[in-house]
């Protein structure tokens, strides 16, 4: 059983940074509004993996999938932005998922994760400029994450769908 959760976590986890890489190079179409917006495609495996595997192992994925795909491409600004962001997200989806499912669907869930997600990315900038002006960008980023965070979600809720069809056959 142990040897099956580590295939299932590695697989997830390379889902996750494969998406990471391939958001990479897709251009950002607000780039005037809202630089460095992105989907956030690899929070689907996020997801994903805390409904299914819970806290620990959606940190463990996300976290990875931060490094890994951050070596990759080569970037240690965006690493450091994704960590911080990432596990901020993973812990306010798990808390909303646990604690207040009556009240949010996955779809909201996903949202709270997003608007987490740009706030720790905007706090981390923020202290590696010092300059906490940066908050003003806040309600643009808001704005995205509505966007974003539903996507994510409703593309979380049809895996989950998806699995729990092919796991019943």
């Amino acid at each position: 059983m142990l040897t099956k959760r580590f295939v299932q976590i590695a697989m997830l986890t390379s889902l996750g940074i494969a998406l990471h890489m391939i958001e990479a190079y897709i251009p950002n179409p607000l780039i005037s509004f809202a630089p460095g917006a992105k989907l956030g495609l690899a929070n689907i495996i996020a997801l994903v993996t805390l409904v299914i595997f819970g806290l620990k192992y959606a940190i463990l994925v996300n976290t990875l999938r931060c490094i890994i795909g951050g070596l990759i491409i080569g970037s240690v600004m965006s690493t450091l932005y994704s960590i911080s962001g990432a596990i901020v997200s993973t812990v306010l989806m798990w808390a909303a998922y646990k604690h207040l499912s009556k009240y949010f669907s996955l779809i909201g869930v996903s949202l709270l994760g997003a608007i987490g997600h740009n706030i720790a990315q905007l706090f981390v900038a923020s202290l590696l400029v010092s300059n906490m002006r940066l908050f003003i960008y806040l309600p643009i980023m808001m704005l995205v994450s509505i966007f974003t965070g539903s996507f994510i979600g409703f593309t979380a809720v049809n895996v989950l769908r998806r699995l729990n069809t092919a796991t019943q056959r």
